[in-house]
């Protein structure tokens, strides 16, 4: 199968995707297609990457003057300490603003790069090559960067975009299953928030998908970032329709801060866990008929992730998890602003809740 190139045009860059099976040992191709030139890079590197696919990047980068990184990425390591760590690499080895970051690994590690990459000389050139299927399919494309804190996931970063995204398949193959599902979870909701058509797609070949299959796999990161680039290119910032990709973050987010990033609960299956709460919530709200509804809960059921949340969660966490989505981004009152579902293929945005309400929403959740 070809690499499949995807271009995204948003007003601060235009830079191409390409999509592919073993296509990361012709990176330097496809950096000269793209007039990327540099003299020297600093690649920072998931220390879960296979040593193989590394030295196929390193082959391919044979004539450019190479440090690396390497970044235990989980969710507390994406902090100031380890921006501060970046920079001060940057700063020893005298990068001047044309030379590069290069980001290899998941989301953490391209929120953390990018950022750096972000503040150095006020922006240096970012290349990202997702290495999960979550990151291949979401934080690889729209631009946003950045690092958690106590108080919060995300809430310190800018919006910085690459200069290429290579997402090459092979390096899905050393995933665990459970990273595979957390990917899959994204492209999901991609298709419940925008492409009733994609999500028939997903409903008859979600075995393939989830199993690696070509050319399932990569039709399915294809299309999944078609979305994402749709809504990206409209509204760079998130100040109206990007918002949508929120469905079901507000919660996920704040499952996941409650749990203090534990292993427990990954990013992947806090998406899923907080899109059927969303769902569920939508439905209490007579947003959502109730067949629909069905459809989408059964699609979850099938793909086997916990949907419920008392099986993480009790009451003694309720004012835990309302507290952290009152800190969420989308917010601009006392109230809370959630993303929710009519049907598949459509959403309801700026839709702003009491926290009593959600509170008494969530309490007859844990109690079911």
């Amino acid at each position: 199968m070809k690499p499949i190139k995807l271009k995204i045009k948003t007003r601060s860059e235009t830079y191409p995707i390409i999509i592919g099976q073993n296509i990361i040992k012709d990176l330097s191709k496809y950096l000269s297609r793209d007039s990327i030139t540099f003299n020297q890079c600093l690649m920072i590197i998931d220390t879960k990457v296979p040593n193989r696919m590394i030295s196929k990047i390193s082959v391919s980068l044979r004539k450019k003057k190479i440090s690396k990184f390497f970044f235990n990425a989980n969710e507390k390591n994406k902090s100031q300490i380890n921006i501060n760590k970046i920079l001060k690499i940057l700063l020893y080895k005298n990068f001047s603003r044309q030379d590069c970051v290069i980001t290899i690994g998941g989301g953490i590690t391209g929120d953390v790069g990018g950022f750096a990459a972000s503040l150095y000389k006020r922006g240096i050139q970012f290349i990202n090559i997702p290495t999960t299927l979550l990151s291949q399919v979401d934080s690889s494309i729209g631009g946003k960067t950045g690092i958690n804190t106590k108080e919060g996931k995300n809430l310190i970063g800018s919006f910085y975009q690459p200069k290429i995204v290579i997402s090459d398949t092979e390096f899905l193959k050393s995933l665990p299953k459970r990273e595979v599902v957390c990917g899959y979870g994204e492209i999901f909701k991609h298709s419940l928030i925008l492409n009733k058509k994609f999500y028939n797609y997903l409903n008859k070949n979600f075995l393939k998908i989830l199993n690696l299959e070509t050319p399932f796999i990569e039709k399915a990161i294809y299309e999944s970032c078609k979305i994402k680039k749709i809504v990206v290119e409209k509204d760079e910032k998130e100040k109206s329709i990007r918002k949508i990709l929120n469905f079901g973050h507000t919660f996920a987010h704040a499952y996941e801060a409650a749990l203090g990033y534990s292993k427990k609960l990954n990013h992947g299956e806090a998406v899923i866990l907080g899109i059927s709460t969303a769902l569920k919530f939508s439905l209490e709200v007579k947003l959502i008929k109730v067949l629909e509804y069905r459809l989408i809960a059964e699609h979850i059921r099938k793909i086997k992730v916990p949907s419920n949340i008392n099986a993480f969660f009790s009451n003694k966490n309720l004012i835990k998890i309302l507290s952290f989505m009152m800190k969420d981004k989308k917010n601009t009152s006392k109230k809370i602003n959630l993303i929710l579902l009519k049907k598949i293929g459509s959403t309801a945005i700026n839709n702003h809740y009491d926290i009593l309400k959600i509170k008494k929403f969530l309490k007859k959740e844990l109690d079911n």
